[in-house]
């Protein structure tokens, strides 16, 4: 591990420096006017992401559990 590198927010290899000069970047590039309604637009795009994430990961189980439902009426079906 890297010592003397603090993750932020689960990133690796990214400190509080790099962060600083990438949100001067953003503000340089974008404008001031600009910003907020990127964070909200990205905020809003993470939250979609999760949102959808959460319902892969339910279907997921459902589609395992009703599988399993399914090998083991074979099973019991099965005279061998």
């Amino acid at each position: 591990m890297f010592l003397g590198v603090t993750p932020l927010l689960g990133i690796g290899g990214i400190g509080g420096q790099e962060v600083v000069l990438l949100g001067i970047a953003m503000l340089l590039l974008f404008g001031a006017k600009k910003l907020p309604e990127l964070a909200r637009s990205l905020g809003e795009s993470l939250g979609e992401f999760r949102k959808g994430k959460t319902e892969a990961e339910l279907e997921a189980k459902l589609a395992e559990a009703k599988l399993k439902e399914v090998q083991e009426a074979q099973k019991k079906s099965d005279p061998s």
